[in-house]
């Protein structure tokens, strides 16, 4: 069996305190948090470099002036650095399967 060695890491628009919310309200729903590191990136750096900030604010009842909510995806980056697979959708319930992950992982080749 092909052993991968990986960090999955998790990117929120949110600042600090809001990945925190959003963490909290996981381990109420799930029952535990995200096994996986959350970072903040609440100016859209990362996400604006990876080419996910979606153009369209999202506005509700208690945000009427909307804020950025980034198309969801998922990339598998090499050790160089380089993106060596992406999966993105506009829809957030739209997501690649774990086989499909795993794929992309074992054609990166021996660790």
């Amino acid at each position: 069996m092909l052993k991968l060695s990986t960090v999955v890491l998790g990117l929120s628009p949110d600042d600090v305190e809001g990945a925190a919310k959003m963490v909290a309200r996981q381990a109420k729903e799930q029952g535990g948090p995200p096994n996986f590191a959350l970072l903040a990136d609440p100016d859209h750096r990362v996400i604006a470099r990876y080419g996910q900030l979606n153009p369209e604010l999202f506005k509700n009842e208690s945000n009427p002036d909307g804020y950025i909510v980034p198309h969801p995806a998922t990339f598998v980056i090499d050790k160089l650095g380089r993106v060596a697979w992406k999966f993105t959708d506009v829809d957030a319930r739209v997501r690649p399967t774990n086989e499909q992950i795993i794929e992309a992982l074992k054609a990166l080749g021996p660790n």
